[in-house]
């Protein structure tokens, strides 16, 4: 009986020791908040890999994306201490398109389209309470290409794709300044990609494909 009664209070420890054990990630999640919004500022530097029009004696690679700098805002969500969601987005960008050479010389400016580029991230926070917090992760992005304006002259006017979906790969820290404050350094490397059509035939594949370097700060409540 006495061994019985000493066994159950043992368990019964076991359990209270594991309780408490896993109450405390979540009373440490609650006292720094769920949420982490930043603001930042992103430069877009793009791959501008395509492929060779032979008909119009333009070269792989030779369709250019311009680079740009750009606002952006994440809300980051924490599901636990280390594991989090990170929503990236910006408003609608213009990017111009260039033509490095062809049949008409180079470098030559065809014009201009717009494209939305959200992209939803799954991160690892390593050091969740330290004062640097670098983490990583992995997502999706899906861009929408809009308001296209592209023409070749002599050729015609050209089309792009609307709807692109692509792997998003991201690292970065966060380095605590003030209390709830973070200073925050940002990569993330995602594929955009679109192809090029004339009279609905299509011309190239190109593969933006841009790193993302971003720099900015963040709340966490």
């Amino acid at each position: 009986m006495k061994k019985n009664l000493l066994t159950r209070a043992w368990i019964g420890a076991l359990l209270g020791a594991l309780g408490a054990a896993c109450a405390l990630p979540a009373a440490a999640q609650e006292a720094q908040g769920n949420w982490l919004l930043r603001a930042r500022a992103v430069r877009i530097d793009t791959a501008n890999h395509s492929d060779a029009i032979g008909a119009l004696a333009v070269p792989a690679d030779a369709i250019h994306v311009n680079d740009k700098t750009i606002p952006e805002i994440d809300i980051t969500y924490f599901f636990t201490p280390n594991i989090a969601a990170e929503l990236v987005l910006t408003v609608p960008q213009k990017q111009r398109v260039t033509i490095a050479q062809s049949a008409l010389g180079g470098p030559v400016d065809i014009g201009s389209f717009k494209h939305l580029p959200p992209s939803l991230m799954l991160q690892y926070h390593f050091i969740p309470e330290g004062t640097v917090r670098p983490y990583a992760g992995i997502g999706l992005n899906y861009t929408r290409i809009g308001s296209v304006n592209l023409a070749v002259p002599t050729v015609g006017r050209l089309d792009l794709e609307h709807n692109s979906f692509g792997l998003a790969l991201g690292a970065g820290v966060d380095i605590a300044i003030a209390k709830n404050v973070f200073l925050n350094f940002d990569v993330k490397k995602v594929q955009i990609r679109t192809d090029v059509s004339l009279n609905g035939t299509k011309l190239s594949t190109v593969k933006v494909d841009p790193l993302l370097i971003g720099v900015g700060i963040g709340y966490r409540f």
